[in-house]
């Protein structure tokens, strides 16, 4: 396997509203864009961009292309959450899928 993330790994899809900082009203975000995905409902310890541990409750994979900050917006089948971190996994040429983690609260 090489390249991108399969299409039949896409069984989900997510709404994202990227962050672009905040505002006398409190959080900004752009325009949502859906994005599939496959979404894994898991809890687990990560590391915010700070560095401090915090509990994940959810990660989704994605290909690579869209821009998808920390504190983003993501609307789930179920629910409404906030982007911990995103990880660009890319195999620099090695034969395995270039894609995004991103894990969520």
């Amino acid at each position: 396997m090489s390249g991108t993330l399969p299409a039949f790994l896409l069984v989900h899809e997510v709404t994202v509203e990227p962050y672009e900082g905040n505002s006398a009203n409190g959080p900004k975000y752009g325009a949502a864009i859906t994005v599939p995905c496959f979404l894994e409902d898991k809890t687990r310890l990560v590391r915010n961009p700070a560095g401090q541990e915090v509990t994940s409750m959810a990660t989704f994979y994605a290909r690579r292309g869209p821009t998808i900050p920390a504190k983003s917006r993501v609307t789930l089948p179920t629910r409404q959450t906030t982007v911990i971190a995103v990880m660009d996994h890319h195999g620099g040429g090695l034969p395995t899928p270039d894609h995004l983690e991103v894990q969520l609260l």
